[in-house]
């Protein structure tokens, strides 16, 4: 099979693929927003006169991200030709894995669920939250240090949608997005945490169920996020807000490229 491999600009043709396993793909999507475009790198690989493969380099992380994406052919055809940036926060697909490990070594590769929520399929907690802005900023960090805070930016909670549980003012749980996508009604919930003297009361239920409800009150069709396999308290937490499992998939949180040949 011969591939033709090629930078995409076009955002049309860019979303109409994407489109086709959009919540898969709900990140990508969410980077055609203006600013997020800019820092995005859409390479595609064609046969037939058909596009069957992608690749997204996203630069604007600490780590950068790199999304495979359709035919494992096309994904190696790109990463042979086109583009192999040299460090990357990579997420695959089971059927890429072979392709991924000829051209990236990682020491990790962490198996998740992609969960998806559409709005009749909505199950809102009734318990209370407050929405967390900028006010709440020490607060955040404070409790998300406790975690790791691995995926929290103050730069999250000035673009998008925080929820969480204060206790005699301490903030004891939240939960946030990583992705709102106002133009294409996609929206990523993250940043669930509660602090361990207060599990098992619903307090990450209800924070990740005030989040959810503000971004369909948004538009959001489609609303996603991604859990650990093995992470059973969280996914039957989230499958009670309606959450589905739709696929699983690989994060590899540093990935790094193999030499070609010529750089040996």
């Amino acid at each position: 099979m011969t591939w033709r491999t090629s930078r995409l600009r076009d955002k049309r043709r860019i979303l109409a693929y994407l489109e086709s396993d959009e919540v898969y793909a709900a990140y990508a999507i969410g980077d055609l927003e203006p600013g997020m475009f800019d820092q995005s790198s859409f390479v595609g690989a064609e046969t037939g006169g058909h596009l069957r493969g992608l690749i997204l380099h996203f630069r604007g992380l600490d780590v950068p991200a790199l999304l495979l994406m359709g035919d494992p052919e096309g994904v190696g055809a790109i990463l042979k030709t086109e583009l192999r940036p040299q460090r990357v926060y990579l997420t695959y697909r089971q059927e890429h894995e072979l392709i991924a490990a000829q051209f990236y070594t990682w020491d990790e590769a962490v198996p998740m669920w992609r969960m998806v929520v559409r709005p009749e399929g909505f199950r809102p907690a009734g318990q209370q939250c407050t929405r967390l802005g900028t006010d709440h900023m020490s607060q955040l960090k404070q409790l998300y240090a406790i975690g790791g805070a691995d995926a929290f930016s103050p730069a999250q909670v000035q673009q998008g949608v925080f929820y969480g549980v204060l206790i005699d003012d301490d903030l004891v749980a939240a939960a946030g997005t990583h992705l709102v996508s106002e133009t294409y009604g996609v929206a990523a919930v993250g940043n669930v945490f509660v602090h361990p003297g207060y599990r098992r009361r619903g307090y990450g239920t209800a924070a990740t169920s005030a989040v959810t409800a503000e971004l369909q009150t948004l538009g959001a069709r489609l609303v996603i996020l991604n859990v650990a396999q093995d992470n059973t308290a969280a996914i039957h937490t989230y499958e009670r807000l309606g959450f589905e499992r739709y696929c699983p998939f690989f994060e590899c949180p540093i990935a790094t490229a193999i030499p070609r040949p010529a750089d040996t």
